[in-house]
Formats: structure tokens, C-alpha cells, sequence
């Protein structure tokens, strides 16, 4: 396996693993050039924060305080703002273990930062492991109690090319965060069971998203937050994804309580990636585990709250292998 990362916007720009005969292909979408992330890129392979996902409105109270945040996806705040932690520099060094080999990368976003409270300083660490692991874990703390909400934003294509509609994909989760219009949380976690929505057995991503259902209607396809069976705050397994012609196989762990699937939905053909290839509907999926969308305006979800004296940690594995 290779990884390559770059410290403008914590970016995987590329990740490379063989295939069940041991050919190599790059399997998250992305750009060949800088200037593609600065001006194309719909978060390709990105760090994201302060806060992932979306907050309705742009505004949440805290302490008695409002705060109202940039609005960068209509009326609503999404991935942070317009500057969010994936259009930063952030401050790089090498990391050497006897098992794996890696990037740490640090940033201080002070406070009033697409309206933030607090100074927040955050660190995140790339390991590439032995074991065909990529390894991140994040780390954050602040001055001010504030708001944080942490992923990655990489699309896969176990393929290398083509849609991801024929991987087959399981999710470790009996309930999702249902959504309106706007993909704002209604405050409602709805039962996967017998909707489109269940990925408790390996089903074919493509298989139903088409269905005449409300959910998958509003979203255009999948972009929803699943409700993770967690092991109390120690790492599960999320998901897993396979690509059946290639063998790839690729499992994401967390100890975060939710993971959002995204199928591609806003992916039309403008834009065009690494060597030339348009970017089409459904050509990569994300898998980001995190906490729950608009959580700071939902008291029945997990707090995202952070403290003085408090530090933010977590931990999201993809761990690669073939069938």
C-alpha cells in the first residue's frame, strides 16, 4: 500500500492497494494538481471541521451565547464554512514507528473562525500500518467551551474506475438520521429495517437507490448519518465495502456513533480528476464516521460539546485487504 497526503487541507490525494491478483490501482477520487483542491474539488479526500456535516441555519446556543456561523450551503453551515480545517495549511511532520510510517499534521483555529467560539487547537495523525492500515487519529482542544466535529471526507471506488453502485456495502447500524429538506435532521432516528436503508447484509449500493422512498427522494440518494451499534467508546467495526471484480475489500472501525454514507449524489461530470477522468454520479462513495448532523440544535443527540481542560479524541481505521 501507498498513501499520499498532503498538509493543504489534510488532504489524501492518493491511496493505492492491490487488487485479489495483486495489481494496484488508486481508489479514492481526487485531483493530479493543487490547483484542482483550490478551485474543483468537492472535498476530495479532505480533513474536515470545525464541524462536520451540517448545521441548520448556521447558528446553535451555548452557555446562553448564540453564535452564528458562515453560511456556505444555502441558509446552513456545512463542513466548517467557506475556510473550513480542508482549505488550510496546516503545520507538517514525519512520523517513524517500527510498525508503521506516517504524517502528523496541527492547526490552531482561533477563535471567531467562521464564528467559533474558542481557540481550538487540533492535531491529527496518519499512520500507514503493516497491517494494511491507514490509521487517523485526531486529537483537539480548546479554551472555550465550544463545538467539534471530526472526518475525513475521501470518496472510494474500490474499482479504480466506473461507479461504486455494484460494491457491495454493510453497515453496522439499525437506525439512521432521518432528514428534510436541506438534508437537516428532523430530530428522528428512523429503523432501517425494511427500507432501502438497510445495509445489515452486504447489499449492492446501487440496488435500491432508486426506490420511490421519501428519504432517498430529498437526499437525491444516499447522504445520511447511520446510528452506529457501538462498543461503548472503543472501536467497531462501521462498515465494510467490496468490490467484487477487483476482490478489494475495505472495512472502516471508529469509536465515533455515527458514519455518514454519501453515494456520489452531486457528482455530475464538470469536474474532472486524476488523468483526465470525469467525475460522473456515484463514481465514489464516503464513509466518514462521525457524530450526528445539527447536533449543537438536537439535545436527543450525542453531545459535540467541548471543554476547558477536556481533549477531544478519536480514532477511524481503513483497513484494506482482498476476498
Amino acid at each position: 500500500m501507498e498513501v499520499n497526503v498532503t498538509n493543504y487541507g489534510g488532504i489524501i490525494t492518493a491511496l493505492r492497494v492491490p487488487d485479489r491478483w495483486g495489481r494496484i490501482d488508486d481508489v479514492v477520487l481526487g485531483h493530479d494538481t493543487l490547483e484542482g483542491y483550490l478551485h474543483r474539488s468537492r472535498y476530495f479526500g479532505a480533513l474536515i471541521g470545525r464541524y462536520a456535516n451540517r448545521i441548520a441555519g448556521g447558528r446553535f446556543s451555548l452557555n446562553g451565547t448564540r453564535y452564528s456561523l458562515t453560511q456556505n450551503n444555502g441558509e446552513n453551515h456545512l463542513h466548517g464554512g467557506f475556510r473550513g480545517f480542508d482549505k488550510v495549511v496546516w503545520e507538517a511532520r514525519e512520523i517513524t514507528q517500527s510498525d508503521a510510517a506516517g504524517l502528523e499534521l496541527s492547526y490552531l483555529s482561533r477563535e471567531g473562525e467562521e464564528g467559533y467560539p474558542g481557540n481550538l487547537r487540533v492535531v491529527v495523525n496518519y499512520l500507514l500500518t503493516e497491517e494494511n492500515e491507514l490509521r487517523l487519529d485526531y486529537f483537539a482542544t480548546t479554551d472555550k467551551e465550544t463545538i467539534v466535529n471530526l472526518t475525513n471526507h475521501s470518496y472510494f471506488n474500490l474499482a479504480g474506475g466506473g461507479t461504486v453502485l455494484s460494491h457491495e456495502l454493510t453497515i453496522n447500524a439499525d437506525g439512521f438520521v432521518a432528514v428534510r429538506e436541506g438534508l437537516i435532521p428532523t430530530g428522528e432516528i428512523m429503523q432501517v429495517k425494511d427500507t432501502p436503508m438497510d445495509f445489515t447484509h452486504a447489499t449492492q449500493v446501487g440496488a435500491r437507490i432508486k426506490a420511490k422512498d421519501e428519504q432517498l427522494i430529498v437526499a437525491g440518494g444516499y447522504d445520511h448519518n447511520f446510528v452506529l451499534r457501538t462498543n461503548g467508546n472503543r472501536l467497531h467495526e462501521a462498515a465494510k465495502i467490496h468490490e467484487p471484480t477487483t476482490g478489494r475489500v475495505l472495512e472502516v472501525l471508529t469509536d465515533q456513533p455515527g458514519l455518514q454514507f454519501y453515494s456520489g449524489n452531486f457528482l455530475d461530470g464538470s469536474i474532472v480528476g486524476k488523468n483526465g477522468r470525469a467525475y460522473l454520479q456515484h463514481s465514489g462513495c464516503c464513509l466518514e464516521p462521525q457524530h450526528f448532523p445539527d447536533a449543537p440544535n438536537q439535545p436527543s443527540f450525542p453531545s459535540t460539546i467541548l471543554k476547558p481542560g477536556e481533549r477531544c479524541q478519536q480514532t477511524a481505521i481503513l483497513r484494506f485487504s482482498v476476498s
